[in-house]
C-alpha cells in the first residue's frame, strides 16, 4: 500500500530529526538516551508544521522527546485499562461501549500518550482475535456502540478495518462503531489518499453510523491537508469528532483554545471533550496542569466560543469513570460522574478541597452521598 511506503520515511532516529531542528551534542545524547526507552516516530508532514526558530514550538513539544520523559512519577494505567481487558485486545469499562485495542501502531508517537506502555512494544498486549471480540459483544446485548482504537485504528490494513466493519455492522443492539485516530492531524494522506479505504467505510457506513474521534490540540494542526483528510471522510457519511488534551505549553492559553475549538466547528468537526492530561509516567510533570489552572483557561475558552464550541465538556478520564469538571463553588472544586464503571454512580456530583498545585483525583477523595 502506498501509505505503508509514506510511513517508511518516518524520522525515528536524531540523526534525521537534524533535518528539521537544531539539535546541540548536549540534546542529541538526551534524545539518543530517551529513545531507547520512548520511541521517536513522525511523518514528516508532522515535523514539517514545526517552526524551528521557536524552542517553546507547540507541535515540537507533541513530536520530540525531552529529558523530562525520564520522570518516573505518575502511574502507565491511569485509567485503570488493564482492570477493565476482557479478553486480549477487548476492554469492556462502561456498560454501554466496547473498546477494542486493535493495534499498538501509529503514524506519530505522541510525547504526551496516555498508552506510553504500550509504544514500541509487541502486538501481545493489544492484537485480538475479532472473532473472540465480535463473540463477546454479541453476548453482552447492553453494549451498543464499539470504538476500535490502538495505537492507530487507521493504521491497521485497510481488510482488517474491512473484516471488523463486517462482523460488527451485522449486531442488532450495535448503533455505531467509532474509530479512533490521530491519522488526520498527523498522516492525512492515508486518508485522502486511500480510495480503497474511503470505499470501505462508505460502504458501512449506509448499514452502520461510522465516527472518527481525532484529536487536534492546537490550531497549526488544522493545515489544507488535515482538512483534504476530513473532508474526504464527510463527503462519504462519515461524522468526525474531536477530543482536545489540555497541555502545558502546548495549548494552555484560552485564545489557543477558544480559536481551536471555533475554527473546529467552522471546518464540520464537533468538539466533543477537552481531556485534562493524564498522570502518566514521562508526561505528568512535563504536561499536566494543576486543575484550578485548567478549569479557569477551560471557562476562560469558553467566553470567546460560541454555542456550539461550548458543547465540549472538561474531562477527567478516571480509573472510576469519566468525570467532568465542573468548576470551582465556596472553596472547593465541584465534579460530575459523566459516566461511571458503576452505573449508579452516573451523574452524581461530589465536591473535593484542592491541595495546591493537585491535577488529579485519587478515590480516597471521591466522597459521593
Amino acid at each position: 500500500m502506498a501509505w505503508k511506503d509514506t510511513l517508511k520515511n518516518n524520522v525515528n532516529n536524531v540523526e534525521q530529526l537534524q533535518n528539521f531542528i537544531d539539535i546541540s551534542p548536549d540534546e542529541a545524547n538526551d534524545y539518543d538516551k530517551i529513545i531507547k526507552h520512548f520511541p521517536l516516530s513522525s511523518t514528516t508532514y508532522y515535523l514539517d508544521l514545526i517552526d524551528p526558530s521557536n524552542p517553546d514550538d507547540p507541535i515540537r513539544k507533541m513530536a520530540i522527546p525531552t529529558i523530562d520523559e525520564f520522570d518516573i512519577s505518575g502511574d502507565f494505567d491511569t485509567s485503570g485499562e488493564s482492570q477493565n481487558t476482557k479478553m486480549k485486545g477487548l476492554q469492556h469499562k462502561y456498560s454501554t461501549t466496547a473498546l477494542l485495542l486493535s493495534t499498538n501502531k501509529c503514524a506519530m508517537y505522541c510525547r504526551h500518550c496516555f498508552r506510553k506502555r504500550l509504544v514500541g512494544t509487541s502486538n501481545n498486549e493489544t492484537l485480538g482475535f475479532i472473532n473472540d471480540a465480535v463473540d463477546y459483544i454479541k453476548e453482552h446485548t447492553e453494549i451498543n456502540n464499539v470504538l476500535i482504537t490502538g495505537g492507530d485504528s487507521f493504521l491497521l490494513e485497510n481488510n482488517l478495518i474491512e473484516s471488523y466493519l463486517a462482523a460488527l455492522t451485522e449486531i442488532n443492539h450495535i448503533d455505531f462503531i467509532r474509530f479512533g485516530t490521530r491519522t488526520p492531524v498527523v498522516f492525512p494522506d492515508r486518508i485522502y489518499g486511500d480510495e480503497e479505504l474511503i470505499g470501505i467505510l462508505k460502504k458501512y457506513s449506509q448499514i452502520k453510523k461510522i465516527y472518527v474521534v481525532t484529536q487536534f490540540n492546537h490550531p497549526v494542526e488544522i493545515t489544507d491537508e488535515a482538512m483534504k483528510a476530513v473532508n474526504v471522510l464527510l463527503d462519504n457519511n462519515i461524522i468526525v469528532n474531536n477530543q482536545t488534551v489540555l497541555l502545558k505549553g502546548v495549548n494552555d492559553n484560552p485564545l489557543t483554545l477558544a480559536t481551536l475549538q471555533n475554527e473546529l466547528v467552522k471546518k464540520g468537526i464537533i468538539p466533543y471533550y477537552i481531556f485534562q492530561c493524564r498522570p502518566v509516567r514521562g508526561v505528568k510533570n512535563q504536561f499536566q496542569l494543576p486543575l484550578e489552572e485548567s478549569v479557569q483557561i477551560v471557562e476562560d475558552a469558553k467566553k470567546m466560543m460560541h454555542g456550539h464550541s461550548k458543547r465540549i465538556k472538561f474531562i477527567m478520564s478516571h480509573d472510576s469513570g469519566k468525570i467532568e469538571i465542573l468548576g470551582k463553588f465556596r472553596g472547593e472544586m465541584l465534579f460530575k460522574y459523566h459516566q461511571s464503571k458503576i452505573a449508579d454512580n452516573a451523574g452524581k456530583i461530589f465536591s473535593v478541597a484542592l491541595e495546591e498545585h493537585q491535577a488529579w483525583l485519587t478515590s480516597k477523595e471521591i466522597v459521593l452521598e
